[in-house]
This record gives C-alpha cells, sequence and structure tokens, in this order.
C-alpha cells in the first residue's frame, strides 16, 4: 500500500518531532522507501545516528515499515513516509477556530482576517477528509475555481464583491437540494503577489 497524500501536522509535539534539520531531510529523502545503512551512505552519517532519527520518525507516526531484509548480523529495515506531503495546522501556532464559528465572529467580509481564518480552516477540514478518503481507496471529490481581477478602483472590489456573493447565491440556489450531500463554498480574494493591499 503506498503512502498517503496528505496528512495534517495538528499535534504540536509530532510537529517539533519532525522540524529538525535532519529528520526534514529524512521525511524528504523518504518518498522514496530506503533503509538506515543506504540513508547514511547517502547522507555521509554514523548508521547509528541515522536510525536513531527514524525511530523517532517512526514513533511519531511519520515514517513507516515497508519490509524488512536478512542481513550479516542485523535485519536491515526498509522504511519510508506515511504521507507525501505534511501540512502545519494553523491552529498549532494560534487556537483552532472551525469555520462555521469564523464566520459568526467575524462579521467583515474585507478583513484579511476573515479571509486567513477561512483558509485555515479549510486546508484543516479537506486536508482531514482527504486523508480519510485516501485510507478507503476513494477520491475526495473536490473543485476549484480561480481568475485574475484588475480593479481600476479600490471602491470596485466592494462592487465585485457584491456582485459576485449575488451571482454565487443565485447558481447555489439553483443547486441546493433538501438531503442532498452538503459542500461548503469558499470565495476569496486577495491583492496578488507584489502589489499594494492598501486601499486608495
Amino acid at each position: 500500500m503506498s503512502a498517503t497524500e496528505m496528512t495534517l501536522m495538528d499535534e504540536p509535539d509530532r510537529l517539533r518531532v519532525a522540524l529538525t534539520p535532519i529528520r526534514r531531510r529524512l521525511l524528504d529523502r523518504l518518498r522514496e522507501p530506503a533503509s538506515a545503512v543506504q540513508l547514511a551512505a547517502e547522507f555521509d552519517l554514523p548508521r547509528q545516528r541515522v536510525g536513531y532519527h527514524i525511530k523517532v520518525l517512526e514513533a511519531a507516526g511519520l515514517v513507516e515499515l515497508v519490509e524488512e531484509r536478512p542481513r550479516r548480523g542485523f535485519v536491515e529495515r526498509v522504511m519510508r513516509v506515511t504521507a507525501n506531503a505534511f501540512l502545519v495546522d494553523p491552529g498549532v501556532l494560534a487556537p483552532a477556530v472551525e469555520v462555521d464559528e469564523g464566520f459568526r465572529r467575524v462579521a467583515d467580509r474585507y478583513a484579511a482576517e476573515h479571509l486567513v481564518e477561512v483558509a485555515a480552516g479549510t486546508v484543516r477540514e479537506v486536508t482531514r477528509m482527504a486523508a480519510a478518503a485516501d485510507r478507503q481507496g476513494v477520491r475526495l471529490l473536490t473543485f476549484t475555481v480561480e481568475a485574475q481581477v484588475r480593479f481600476a478602483e479600490p471602491g470596485d472590489v466592494h462592487d465585485f464583491t457584491d456582485m459576485l456573493a449575488e451571482a454565487v447565491s443565485q447558481v447555489a440556489a439553483r443547486f441546493d437540494t433538501p438531503g442532498g450531500r452538503s459542500y461548503r463554498l469558499v470565495v476569496g480574494g486577495h491583492p496578488a503577489p507584489g502589489t499594494t493591499g492598501a486601499d486608495g
């Protein structure tokens, strides 16, 4: 069975385990299975040191055993990462806020804090659901729509947001079906990198 695509790092202790430079290198390398002997040779490090760090990563559930190979005097353990991508839950560094609570708590749809809060909740929820779907051998059905708009005046952002909200509301009403599978739609916008986000 292959590694899952994504896993959410939402435990501070587990995150600390992964963040040392050598363990980050090991996690990156172990996207392809390897043993401590192989890794020690590649990194030019003592096998015992590499073996220690692999055991720590294994105890944290970040790497797993693929196979064991009998060698002269010892058993070579071949390891790999448990996920192809480890995403850090923003709640590890700040109190986690569920998306629904975020909508209630921040009334200003134009506040950067609101956008970040909702985006963090989306990362948290989608990563958890994708990992669960992966474990079941199914694909999580999602969709993404992206666009870039150049506004002539700061006030145009507000007018655009109002029109977009109305359009989304109409389309959502067209497809909303009682008893149907519920989806959360998040629409956000921010200045493109390298541009100013200030009004005026």
